[in-house]
């Protein structure tokens, strides 16, 4: 199992701009974590569509947190940032290319598989991953 880079990314903005008691901008969050621009700038629209950030423009504007990290569950967010999470192609009908899917043992093993996975981040908050606020600010160079 493997989330796509995006998910990885959306995650660690999350992160950075819950850490920050002021509002930050891409250019922070990105060489706070040395990745390109360009994907956290369809990141931070993603993000602020989705409700959880807010982006202020102009002279004084910038990047804040719009949802309580407490409210931000990470299985339904890795649900919103991962809607096509499929582990195998017959998960998908329209990708589904085996020719013996229809009496496979193996795609409900793995769907079990996915669904505890699921499961799991389901038990967690991102409160949880800033669960450690100074090491975490010490690492991305965030002043406290």
């Amino acid at each position: 199992m493997q989330l796509t880079q995006f998910t990885d990314y959306s995650l660690r903005a999350l992160i950075y701009i819950a850490l920050r008691k002021d509002s930050c901008t891409i250019k922070d969050i990105t060489e706070a974590y040395g990745i390109s621009n360009n994907h956290m700038i369809k990141i931070i629209h993603n993000l602020a569509k989705l409700g959880l950030i807010k982006t202020i423009r102009g002279k004084n504007g910038g990047i804040l947190m719009a949802a309580e990290p407490e409210t931000i569950n990470l299985g339904q967010l890795i649900a919103q940032l991962e809607p096509h999470f499929d582990l195998v192609p017959c998960f998908n009908r329209e990708k589904a290319n085996c020719c013996i899917a229809p009496v496979c043992k193996l795609k409900g093993i793995l769907h079990e598989a996915q669904s505890a996975f699921m499961e799991v981040l389901g038990r967690y908050s991102l409160a949880t991953v800033l669960h450690n606020q100074h090491e975490l600010s010490v690492f991305l160079n965030i002043k406290r």
